[in-house]
């Protein structure tokens, strides 16, 4: 996925960033492709478990083959799942 659908183009809404996430939590890894930043490809339609927050950002723990590992990312990359 390179480019946003056309109805999902502009401006991103502020409720995106100011999202809040409890700890144990479950939530999936959507890159929001307007922002430039250097996100790994390879997160792109996890999901994983909230463990804390640091910052703005959010301590996601998700399973990367065997291993368990955190990441930090921010919340407008974040979306809960019920």
């Amino acid at each position: 996925m390179r480019r946003k659908k056309i109805r999902t183009r502009g401006k991103i809404p502020l409720s995106k960033y100011f999202q809040e996430f409890k700890e144990g939590n479950v939530v999936s890894v959507v890159k929001e492709r307007s922002l430039a930043t250097s996100f790994p490809e390879r997160l792109q339609g996890r999901t994983g478990i909230v463990e804390g927050k640091r910052g703005k950002a959010f301590v996601v723990k998700i399973k990367d083959q065997e291993k368990e590992k955190r990441f930090i990312i921010g919340a407008i990359h974040l979306k809960k799942i019920k």
